[in-house]
């Protein structure tokens, strides 16, 4: 019982880091009617709370001096619900920003501490575990970007296309209040801490899962614009981040299901990276032929990378508390950089005229990530870890 409790909230509060992402897109060209929103202002509201995302994390052994577990979720999920019903009423383009800012820090917060809660409780079960998590998270974007058209077409405001997912943090809140385990997660020390700035293997796995994903936050900000461009509808866009999202959910489930003999996540990872070259080959060679195929494609590599790859840093440590440090660390680092390329790849969009310099961009990251996922050999893990960065020690914090 205890088990399914555990579960059911871990995909509650999974179902709100996306949507405050996802919402924009398919509204964008209503909120910039309104609003005078430029396009770099625009990317701003994916960039920024992706860089939350990043930021926030790698002050975990600070914050976790003056803010605990409960208090950090539920000042999360709070920041998420506030800047949702903030936008119900936004009429500006730099109101739309600081909610942004908001939310962003309120996702940083819950994201940050989700990998250390499914190693610590699903740690016999922790690839299909993380498996189900990340499915949950990619479904709670799908929906907002496939709803949150119909919703602002029903209430003649495009504001409460973005206010309504207050309601999903909201229930997470209360969710987080009733259901969680009481005993209180075991103290770490020293690089247990969060002290990896040092190791060569962490900044490895922290810029690996930066650039594996980084398809997924350009594809998030620019899709139902490229959608637009070739002669759709806002609705339309909505829709294929909407069918991006299934394919999202199948390779974060089904990958894992299909490789669960295996300690290896190369093979996953490697065929997953495949997928998403062809999906970006085919915008790049013949968007217009088959867009839905393409996106399909990218999102089923999307999906079981952003899966695979979290696990995959969960593994290269032995406890949890080491594992959850760890993954704060990989995703502080890895949504920086995250959060930078589709600042970069809307920068491409604007110098060249069009997304085909974009998509090429993230095409050349794919093959590198090819190459790269040759390094994590299950066999060396402890060994990668044991060793700092040239010139560093990890030395414990004081």
């Amino acid at each position: 019982m205890r088990g399914a409790l555990n579960l059911l909230l871990i995909m509650l509060l999974a179902l709100n880091l996306r949507p405050i992402l996802t919402s924009i897109g398919p509204l964008l060209e209503a909120m910039r009617a309104s609003t005078g929103l430029g396009y770099q202002q625009a990317a701003l509201l994916t960039a920024l709370p992706v860089l939350c995302m990043g930021l926030v994390p790698l002050t975990q052994p600070w914050l976790r001096r003056w803010l605990s577990e409960h208090g950090g979720m539920l000042f999360g999920l709070g920041a998420i619900a506030a800047a949702c019903l903030w936008r119900l009423q936004v009429a500006s383009a730099w109101a739309l920003i600081v909610s942004a800012l908001l939310a962003g820090i309120g996702v940083a917060l819950v994201q940050g501490m989700m990998p250390g809660l499914v190693n610590r409780w699903f740690p016999q079960r922790l690839a299909a575990s993380m498996g189900l998590y990340s499915a949950a998270l990619m479904t709670g974007g799908g929906l907002a970007a496939v709803l949150g058209p119909h919703i602002s077409e029903y209430f003649q405001r495009w504001q409460v296309g973005l206010g309504i997912w207050a309601v999903p943090a909201l229930l997470a809140m209360l969710a987080w209040g009733v259901l969680r385990p009481r005993q209180a997660p075991a103290q770490a020390s020293g690089a247990a801490r969060g002290h990896w700035f040092g190791n060569r293997r962490a900044w490895l796995l922290a810029l690996y899962f930066g650039l594996i994903n980084g398809g997924y936050t350009s594809m998030v900000a620019w899709l139902p614009a490229y959608h637009l461009e070739h002669g759709g509808t806002a609705q339309g866009g909505g829709d294929l981040v909407g069918l991006m999202t299934v394919f999202q959910v199948i390779g974060a489930l089904g990958m894992p299901l299909l490789l669960r003999h295996l300690m290896d996540r190369r093979p996953g990872l490697w065929l997953a990276l495949l997928v998403q070259l062809c999906g970006f080959s085919g915008l790049l060679l013949a968007p217009n032929s088959a867009m839905g195929l393409w996106v399909g494609l990218i999102g089923f590599g999307l999906g079981s990378c952003f899966s695979l790859s979290l696990t995959l840093t969960l593994e290269h440590v032995k406890t949890p508390a080491e594992a959850g440090s760890l993954a704060a660390f990989v995703q502080g680092i890895g949504f920086i950089i995250t959060g930078i390329v589709p600042y970069i790849t809307g920068w491409l969009r604007d110098v060249s005229g069009d997304f085909q310099a974009s998509w090429t961009l993230l095409t050349l990251t794919v093959v590198a990530m090819l190459l790269v996922t040759a390094r994590f050999v299950p066999q060396g893990y402890a060994g990668a870890m044991a060793r700092p960065a040239r010139g560093a020690e990890v030395q414990p914090l004081s």
